[in-house]
Order: structure tokens, then sequence, then C-alpha cells
């Protein structure tokens, strides 16, 4: 999931994403906006009736994201009676998948559904509500946004862009990585080019490493092509379907990054504030139905793909060095404290989360974490 350039990752390659570039709304203007009317489907308004686009930045059907979204799309329509229908456009039907935003910005589109540090280049503050390495887990982080004050500095972030964001739900603990070669130690990272998400990607930069930005659906052909010398998407259920055991056999888990990185379904404001409360509430209640439902979905597929995949495929699944991982915690305490220092919101936001991590580790101890060991003693290998 590679985001736009942003702060701590200055360096990191863009790739090919520049010949993928959309026409913005900027530069559509005078007789070229009647030429791109026709392009962009409108909300259609017709005896209380609205058809609203929703654009994400998956591939069509994709495991768990692109199918989730299409049943939000499908809950809202359902829901509403038809008052109310969505009809989504998959990564690159209507615009490049890093583009969305700018679509709802600029209501090209009317939704969305993504992850917020795709949009980091817009501003760093994003990465925390996507989530942040060694950070929140899907059920932690879904609490710090319910009752923890999370969603309150979302709108905040989201505000200057007139985008109302919604939590989508989590892929949970996502992999860490496929390898071509085997990782033993912090030396055998260095030098490597690795396609990493997010601020993993800023990490792993400090930690000597040639990260490069590669766009889903393209994944695939940069590992087989050598492009990258590993790559990581999601997990073993979207892994899977894209076939990247077929390429690398060195499966590394858990991800640092992504302990349950938030998918979001995000409204133009304006269009949003301008729905009956009916209508608000169903958004509302769809986005947090399919929450539900995609852990669910993931955490299901995820458990019943990852044994094909040793079983039938060869794969060897790692943990990371020791020395990887010490290495891993202090890059990400310094790039996160860089984030936080840009700007008055930044570091509210990163207080905010920190604390909410603070009071989740504390329980989890003795909750999660103790009830896995437990369970582990009881039921043996």
């Amino acid at each position: 999931m590679p985001p736009q350039r942003g702060a701590g990752q200055a360096s990191i390659k863009r790739g090919d994403m520049k010949r993928r570039q959309f026409i913005t709304t900027g530069a559509i203007g005078g007789a070229a906006a009647l030429g791109a009317a026709s392009s962009f489907p409108a909300p259609a308004i017709s005896q209380g009736r609205q058809q609203w686009t929703m654009v994400t930045s998956w591939p069509k059907n994709a495991p768990g994201v692109g199918v989730n979204a299409q049943r939000a799309a499908d809950m809202i329509t359902a829901l509403s009676g038809g008052r109310l229908s969505v009809k989504l456009y998959a990564a690159g039907e209507l615009v490049p998948p890093f583009e969305a935003f700018d679509a709802v910005v600029s209501g090209t589109a009317d939704m969305l559904h993504a992850t917020p540090y795709y949009w980091q280049g817009k501003s760093p503050v994003f990465h925390w509500f996507t989530g942040v390495p060694f950070g929140l887990n899907a059920t932690e982080h879904a609490a710090w946004l319910y009752f923890g004050g999370g969603q309150q500095l979302w709108d905040e972030a989201y505000a200057p862009f007139g985008v109302k964001p919604l939590y989508a739900g989590s892929s949970g603990v996502q992999a860490g990585g496929w390898f071509v070669r085997e990782v033993k130690s912090l030396a055998d990272l260095r030098g490597r080019k690795f396609r990493i998400a997010g601020l993993g990607g800023a990490v792993m930069q400090k930690m000597g490493v040639n990260v490069v930005l590669t766009p889903p659906g393209e994944i695939f052909a940069a590992l087989q092509s050598g492009a990258v010398d590993a790559a990581e998407w999601v997990g073993p259920w979207n892994d899977l379907a894209f076939g990247l055991h077929q390429i690398a056999k060195y499966y590394y888990l858990p991800a640092f990054h992504e302990g349950g990185p938030a998918l979001e379904i995000s409204v133009n404001k304006q269009k949003y504030d301008a729905l009956p409360k009916d209508l608000q509430q169903i958004v509302a209640a769809a986005a947090q139905a399919t929450a539900t439902t995609t852990l669910a979905d993931f955490n299901w597929h995820n458990a019943i793909s990852l044994e094909p995949l040793v079983r039938d495929h060869g794969v060897q699944p790692r943990t990371w060095p020791d020395d990887v991982v010490a290495e891993m915690g202090r890059a990400t305490k310094e790039v996160l404290t860089e984030i936080a220092a840009s700007s008055e919101l930044a570091g509210k936001v990163h207080a905010s989360f920190t604390n909410a991590l603070q009071k989740s580790r504390a329980w989890s101890k003795w909750s999660d974490q103790a009830y896995l060991t437990i369970r582990e003693q009881a039921l043996g290998a």
C-alpha cells in the first residue's frame, strides 16, 4: 500500500506512478469542464433519490478490501431503500488508486474506500489514522477512534480538505513481507530493494533499506522482474491471491508497521452534510457494519490461507531476527518524533495515540497476551 512522498520518506522513489497521473480538477476549466462532464458520473437527484459514486484504491473484487467496499456500497443502497444508491469504481476505473482522495475533495467522486496513509503527502498526520509501526492493533485502534478521542482528531485533520472520515475496519495484523533471500541479521537487510508501505518505509530507510513505491496491482511484476528484492502487501489471504509465493519463499511475520491498519470510507463533507439525517446515519451505520465484517473476513481467510501456502507451495514462515527488531524499534521512535514535531496538530494526535497505546498495552498484558499464552500452554502444539 504505497503512500505518496511525505515526512521521513523524501527519498522514496515513486517508480512509474507519474505515468499513471490523472487530470486534476485544478486543470479543468472553461470549455474543458464541458468535455470532462461526460467522463465523471455526477450525483443524480430525482424525486428524492440520489446516486453517489464511490472510488477505491483497490483492484476490482480484491479479497477483503475490494469485496467489503462493494458490501458497503450495496448496504447503503439497500438500507436507504434506493434513496441513496452507490456505484463503486475500483482503482483505475475512474481515477488512479492514489488519487481517490483528490477525487472526493473536488467532488468528482462522492466517497472513497481506502486507507488514510495513502494521502500522507497532504499531511503526515494521516499516518496515525491508519496506524504506525509498533502501534495499536485493530481492536485497540477502533477503541481509540470510537471512545478515545481519535475520531474527533481525524475529523479535524480532514476538515481543511472538506472530507468526512469514517472508520471502515481493518485487515488485522498483516504480514511483514516476502523475501527472495532469507534475512538472518540486520546486515542482510541493508541495501535490499523493498516494497513496503507507510511509515514502515520511512523506518526501513533509516535502517539502510532501499524503499520502492509500487501500486498494489504491480507488486507481482516488480518482484518477478527483480525491480524489488522483497515486497509486503497484506497477509496470507491477499498474498496468496496475488501469487507472491511463486517468486519468494521466505515469509516474514508479523508486520512491525501494520498491527491493525485502519480502512476508511470517507465522504465529501459538503455532500454528507446536505443529506437528510437518516441518510447520514445510514452511511455511518454501513461504515460501522463494514468494519465488523472486514476484520472478521480477514481473520478467517488469513487463517485458512496460511496452511496451503506452507503445505502446497513450500513457503517458509519466519520471524524477524532480534537485531532487526531492535533496530526497527529505534528507527520507529526517531521517525515518529520527527513527524510529531512537524505541526501542532501532529503533536496533538501523537500524544493522543501514544496515550491510547500506553493504556492498551497495560490492559493487553493481562488480557489478550495472557489469554494467548495460557491457551497455547493448555492446547499444546
